[in-house]
């Protein structure tokens, strides 16, 4: 499977447009990014957040995460909506979301990979 990330059809009708990053390992490694209909606003996920539970990985994946996601151009705020989703308001694309989240996961992948 690649790790490309990719436009996919919304399933539900409060979303407008969706990205993901498909990945042979999902809980670990998966992004996807939801341009909801209403206002500027963007619900991205890293799967990996539902089974970190300890710090300081989970500490330095938030913050890092929040950091990447800060940093994507078009993006004026960043909130952590629930465990493993943060609601982006602005003007990014949802395939920049992805893959600046997928860096960060990335990046920490070994030592995720040794929490689960």
């Amino acid at each position: 499977m690649s790790d490309d990330v990719q436009q996919v059809q919304p399933l539900d009708s409060g979303i407008a447009e969706e990205w993901i990053r498909k990945t042979d390992e999902p809980d670990l490694r998966a992004v996807s990014a939801s341009k909801l209909r209403v206002g500027p606003l963007w619900n991205v996920s890293a799967w990996v957040m539902e089974f970190i539970r300890t710090d300081p990985l989970e500490s330095e994946l938030r913050r890092r995460i929040a950091g990447a996601l800060l940093g994507v151009s078009g993006v004026t705020s960043v909130e952590e909506e629930d465990r493993e989703v943060w609601t982006v308001t602005g003007t990014p694309t949802g395939k920049a979301l992805v893959e600046a989240v997928a860096q960060v996961v990335d990046d920490l992948a070994p030592q995720t990979r040794d929490a689960l």
